[in-house]
């Protein structure tokens, strides 16, 4: 047996029949990252013996912990107390965090134990994982690809069976992305249904920390873990934490499923529209009802997003001066300090938009920009909450193409930009998404995205939990 394939599920029916103990299985993937990923880079730093000594310790047979003795993966903007966490960037390349987040308590209250921190583009700004300030991460399907990002070392992780899970945040899309890259799970919940107390801010009215995993049911399992209020973060929402797993036998039949037009237009990969069509049919037979439905404005989605989360980055990157942690340059005065701290600390993507922020957000350029883009955030949104009066659900591709090739858009930005169309308006509108593995596109993975109205994530997770039964794929990268 292959312990490192296994779901969670499959882990906890293992360690209930005794064929195989917590060391054992923490070993195997340990094993196999010293093994595979000098290939992937997924990992940035990986904990090794000390996740061994708490495997030894772990108390497997505690029924009250849902996730005892499930190994996972953390993408490295996300804070374990007393270790480098660095978002991928050389401005945080010593710091270590002094607290932890919530959603890593209350994953180790459930008895998860963490195997290390994943690779990221700096700060969470790119879409490729090439931004990182230490290396690119490389897709586990062809190391010449892409694995996607921000969060391409988790969905890198899962995918190669470094981990069963992963955790990872989603800004504009940075969970859903490389889950469609890589042929995983990647859910995108609520904004405010998990704290983002413990993550390092990208954009805080966007982020999102959410589960990476093998399948549908480990996923609604880990954000079962995560989800919930807290006093820690005033975004946090006390809205019901449902039981995920236990919902996601609801029947599908009846379901209303908007096929959201302006998705299938230019700039769709034909091979990927072909997929996604062959999975929405799918749908079509389980006894959804299924229609196409037009939202017009939803094309302004990206431009508002890219304005938002630079203006929101630019104030919350302000805090990085590199002398309080960091790295800290020789100067002759305080300002002439920052600007070396910063210039060597911050890659070229991040000053890019650090500076589209600030231009944003300048005298003159505010109401011009900014504000502008806030009234049409409120157009969206309203366009969304109409659409939701009429569906269930919305569907359609994760993003327009397979994943490209490593170099090919790292000098393009705008190109770069495109790859997160069909997925920032989930996070402009604050909604829960899924991406989820339908088929493949000339040997790549290829993502469906299916996106709810607020807090409805046991809708996200039985349709898609359904199909991924009905389609009943067996993707494994050819490590």
């Amino acid at each position: 047996m292959d312990l490192t394939t296994l779901t969670i599920k499959d882990i906890q029916t293992g360690y209930q029949k005794k064929q195989f103990s917590c060391p054992e299985l923490v070993q195997a993937y340990l094993d196999r990252i010293n093994d595979k990923d000098k290939n992937i880079s997924a990992f940035i730093s990986a904990f090794g013996e000390e996740t061994v000594k708490q495997a030894e310790a772990a108390d497997i047979n505690n029924q009250s912990n849902k996730l005892s003795g499930i190994p996972y993966a953390v993408k490295d903007n996300i804070l374990v107390k007393d270790k480098i966490t660095t978002a991928g960037s050389q401005i945080l390349k010593n710091y270590q965090a002094g607290y932890q987040a919530t959603a890593i308590d209350r994953l180790q209250e459930e008895g998860a134990l963490v195997l290390g921190k994943t690779n990221l583009d700096e700060f969470g700004m790119g879409a490729s994982c090439e931004q990182s300030g230490f290396f690119p991460t490389k897709n586990p399907w062809n190391t010449k690809k892409v694995p996607g990002g921000s969060s391409g070392g988790s969905a890198a992780a899962v995918a190669a069976s470094f981990c069963p899970f992963a955790l990872g945040s989603d800004t504009g899309g940075s969970i859903r992305q490389p889950a469609s890259f890589c042929g995983v799970v990647g859910l995108k919940p609520t904004y405010g249904r998990v704290s983002r107390y413990g993550l390092i801010a990208l954009a805080s009215s966007l982020d999102q920390i959410g589960p990476l995993t093998k399948n549908v049911e480990d996923a609604a399992l880990v954000l079962q873990a995560i989800a919930g209020s807290d006093p820690h973060d005033s975004t946090s929402n006390s809205y019901q934490v449902e039981d995920f797993p236990k919902l996601l036998n609801q029947p599908i039949k009846g379901t209303k499923i908007g096929l959201v037009k302006e998705y299938f237009q230019t700039g769709l990969d034909n091979q990927v529209k072909e997929v996604i069509e062959q999975a929405v049919n799918q749908l079509g037979q389980l006894g959804a009802e299924i229609k196409e439905v037009s939202l017009p404005d939803i094309g302004y989605a990206l431009p508002v997003y890219y304005i938002l989360m630079s203006s929101e980055a630019s104030a919350n990157l302000a805090r990085y001066d590199g002398i309080r942690f960091g790295q800290n340059q020789e100067a002759e005065d305080l300002l002439s300090q920052y600007r070396k701290n910063k210039a060597k600390g911050f890659g070229p993507e991040v000053k890019r938009r650090i500076m589209l922020g600030t231009y944003s957000l300048s005298a003159g350029y505010y109401d011009q920009y900014y504000h502008q883009a806030k009234k049409v955030q409120k157009i969206i949104q309203t366009e969304l909450s109409q659409a939701f009066s009429k569906f269930d659900l919305l569907v359609g591709p994760t993003a327009p193409t397979t994943a490209f090739a490593l170099g090919e858009k790292i000098s393009d930005p705008l190109q770069m930009y495109l790859s997160d169309i069909y997925t920032v308006s989930a996070n402009i509108g604050g909604l829960p998404a899924i991406s989820l593995p339908v088929g493949l596109a000339g040997g790549l993975p290829v993502g469906m995205q299916l996106m709810a109205d607020k807090f409805q994530e046991s809708k996200i997770l039985s349709t898609a939990r359904q199909l991924e039964q009905q389609l009943d794929l067996k993707l494994n990268p050819p490590l």
